[in-house]
């Protein structure tokens, strides 16, 4: 997950992995490192935080992530991972 520190959508976003068993989260902390940003704007097209990958799959945003738990398709993707 690319995170920074203060923004809501990065900790809700923790909280729901987290209420799914998600024992481990790696942040890539983009507040703390530009580097990392532009990084992150490559591989994603975006520029909003949190971007969040369950292993190699690119989830979104919080928005993103809140859909597809909607949808069914988190828990599957975590068992994947």
């Amino acid at each position: 997950m690319y995170p920074t520190a203060v923004c809501p959508y990065c900790i809700r976003a923790k909280q729901i992995l987290k209420s799914k068993g998600v024992a481990h989260i790696e942040e890539i902390r983009i507040d703390t490192d530009p580097q990392q940003r532009e990084h992150m704007m490559a591989i994603t097209g975006r520029r909003t935080v949190p971007q969040i990958f369950i292993g190699e799959t690119h989830v979104g945003g919080c928005d993103d992530l809140i859909a597809l738990d909607g949808r069914g398709g988190l828990e599957p993707l975590l068992q994947a991972a």
